[in-house]
This record gives structure tokens, C-alpha cells and sequence, in this order.
């Protein structure tokens, strides 16, 4: 027999053998349409259960996201002790121990001073409003909408706690979830510390054997940029801080320096409108005082924003955020719509995270083709 005839004779002993394949392994589907619904009916319903499952556990999850980003910060200064001869577990220890103490210090220094002059600004609030109803601007708007009005009435009614956290019960409750929240987190933070390199390793042999060092490098980077990035941002918002703590006991309202210089650096970690609503509550409470403190603040805020936007972020982030202006606002605003202030904060890194993906991985295979 021919080639040819053999070749022939295969493919018609294959295909029934091939069709019997097909018919065995989806019968129901083929037959019956109810079948073919019930199938991927009750897959929805899964999705659907294990979506909500995912939504019952979201704030979890974050608390998770958050600890993983807090590691990828303090990561560099493990490694910077590593790099000295100190070993992984005793550089985390020593790392963990270093912000233990910075945050117990900010706590026993600062906080009684920050309550301090909080509550005289709280006190001396009507005063300035009383103070801004001189101006014939202000008088117009008050006129309008009886914005003071409304504003006395909540500072000097008792109600502003109640308003905000339902009464002493609702305080009491966001202090103790934010304490518990702020022990997970930094439980979270010491685990993702110590084993980083095994979760990369175990998460790298993921990958193909032909491209494990490809992803290994890109994912290395990607967890530096992270890192860069959080100390970055920690070091432009110690900037800001400490340049308002400095021209505010210059200017005369020292008073109030310590308390608005942490607003400022608080404010300040938030990409994009931080920085700017730290310099409108500075800048009005400045006016509320004096005119001439308040032309103050606002020239110096809008100078500092001006070297801060030029000077001092390009310079601290151009190892580990290289994105346009567009894509960063673009990102901030998302991350902020979706997770509210953490969302803004993990958006850039991960903005950045995808953009090192797509000249990396994608571009090239674009270019093959």
C-alpha cells in the first residue's frame, strides 16, 4: 500500500476514535440544553459566593496589603544591615525595634503636646470666626449661607465628638479597632520581614524553568521600587514637617507649631492633594490670627510646594517612581476612589509596577512580532 493510502487509512481509523473522545467527555452538554445552563449556573453561583466571601474579608485584606507595603519599605534597611555582616533575623529585630522606639517616642513627646495645642485651637476657633465676620467678603458669604453660624453652633455645642464618633462609646471603640488594627499590621509586618526571601523564592519557582531569571529580576525590582518609594514618600513628609515646624515658631505662631507641622507631614504622605490641604488648614489658621500671618503662610506654602513639586520629589523619587505627571494623577485619583487614603498611597508604586511590566514584558513581545 501507497504512502498516501497509509495516511488516508490512519486518518479514518483516527477520526471515529476521535469523535467517540468528544461524545464521552461533554454528553450532557450535547444532549441537553438544561444541562448546558445548570453547569454554568451553578458556576456563577460559586463566583458569586466566593466574591462575597472576598467582600466579608476586605478589610483583612487590606490590613494584609498594608503590612506587605510596610515590609517592602523597611526592607532596605534590613538589607542595609544585612549588608554589614548582621543576620537576617537580628536586622528585622533590630529594624522593628528601631520604629518600635521612634513610634513610642513620637508618642510620649509629641502626642501631649499635639493635644495640648489642638484643644487651644479648638478653644480659640470661635474667636477667629468672630475675627473673619469683620471682613466685608466674608459677611457677604455669611449672609448667603450663615456658614459661621453653623460652625459656632458646632464648636461650641459639646457635639463635635458626637458628631464624628458617636459619642465617648464611639471613640472609645475607634481608638481600641485602631490600636488592634495597628498590632495586626505590625505583627503582618514583622512575619513578611522575616520570610521575604522565601515568599519570593516559593512565588519565583512559579515560574517556567526557561524564564525563573527573568521574573526574578523583574520582581526584585519591582519590591525595590515599592521599598524606594515608601522611604521616599516618609522622607519628602519629614521635609515638609520640619521646614512648617521651623517657619511657624519664625512667624510667631509657635503656639500651635508642633501640632500643625505633624498635620502637614501627615497630610503631606498623600500623593497629589496632601501637601495642599496641609498648607489650606496652615494658611487659615494663620489668617484667623493675624492678616499678616496668614500672607505669610500662604507665601511661603506656595513656595514650598513650588520646590518641593520641582526639587525635593524628583530628586528623592527618581529611583523608584519614573512615571509622567498624568499617570501619577491618574493613579492617586483611582487608588483614592477605590481604597480611600491607602488606595492613594499603594496606587504610584503599583502604577509604576505595571509600567516596568509593560516595557519589560510586553513591548519586547510586540517588537518580535
Amino acid at each position: 500500500m501507497s504512502r498516501p493510502a497509509q495516511r488516508a487509512g490512519r486518518v479514518t481509523r483516527r477520526a471515529p476514535h476521535d469523535t467517540d473522545q468528544a461524545t464521552v467527555r461533554w454528553p450532557l452538554l450535547h444532549r441537553s440544553p438544561f444541562a448546558f445552563g445548570f453547569v454554568f449556573a451553578a458556576g456563577a453561583l460559586l463566583a458569586f459566593w466566593l466574591g462575597g466571601l472576598l467582600l466579608s474579608i476586605g478589610s483583612t485584606l487590606i490590613l494584609v496589603l498594608v503590612a506587605a507595603f510596610l515590609a517592602a519599605g523597611l526592607n532596605p534597611m534590613v538589607e542595609w544591615f544585612g549588608r554589614r555582616g548582621l543576620a537576617r533575623s537580628w536586622a528585622v529585630l533590630v529594624v522593628m525595634l528601631i520604629l518600635l522606639v521612634a513610634i513610642a517616642l513620637f508618642f510620649v513627646a509629641l502626642v501631649p503636646v499635639i493635644a495640648d495645642q489642638v484643644t487651644k485651637i479648638v478653644d480659640n476657633a470661635p474667636h477667629w470666626f468672630d475675627e473673619l465676620q469683620h471682613n466685608g467678603t466674608v459677611r457677604d458669604l455669611d449672609r448667603r449661607y450663615h456658614v459661621f453660624d453653623k460652625a459656632r453652633t458646632a464648636l461650641t455645642g459639646g457635639r463635635v465628638g458626637s458628631a464624628l464618633f458617636g459619642g465617648v462609646l464611639g471613640v472609645g471603640l475607634k481608638v481600641l479597632s485602631f490600636v488592634a488594627n495597628a498590632f495586626i499590621v505590625i505583627v503582618l509586618t514583622l512575619y513578611f520581614l522575616a520570610g521575604l526571601p522565601r515568599v519570593k523564592r516559593s512565588a519565583y519557582e512559579l515560574a517556567p524553568a526557561s524564564r525563573r531569571e527573568r521574573v526574578t529580576d523583574i520582581g526584585d525590582r519591582i519590591i525595590a521600587n515599592v521599598g524606594a518609594y515608601v522611604s521616599g514618600a516618609f522622607l519628602v513628609a519629614m521635609c515638609a514637617g520640619i521646614s512648617s515646624l521651623i517657619f511657624l515658631f519664625l512667624i510667631g505662631l509657635g503656639e500651635y507649631a508642633v501640632a500643625l507641622a505633624a498635620v502637614v507631614a501627615l497630610l503631606d504622605v498623600i500623593p497629589m492633594i496632601g501637601a495642599t490641604l496641609g498648607a489650606v488648614i496652615v494658611t487659615a489658621i494663620g489668617f484667623a490670627t493675624d492678616p499678616a500671618t496668614g500672607l505669610y503662610c500662604l507665601i511661603f506654602y506656595i513656595a514650598y510646594q513650588q520646590f518641593e513639586n520641582y526639587v525635593i520629589y524628583p530628586r528623592v523619587m527618581s529611583r523608584s517612581v519614573d512615571l509622567p505627571g498624568l499617570l501619577i494623577v491618574i493613579a492617586a485619583v483611582v487608588g483614592a476612589s477605590l481604597l480611600g487614603v491607602i488606595g492613594a498611597l499603594l496606587a504610584i508604586p503599583t502604577a509604576a509596577a505595571m509600567v516596568l511590566l509593560h516595557k519589560e514584558v510586553i513591548l519586547p513581545r510586540q517588537s518580535a512580532r
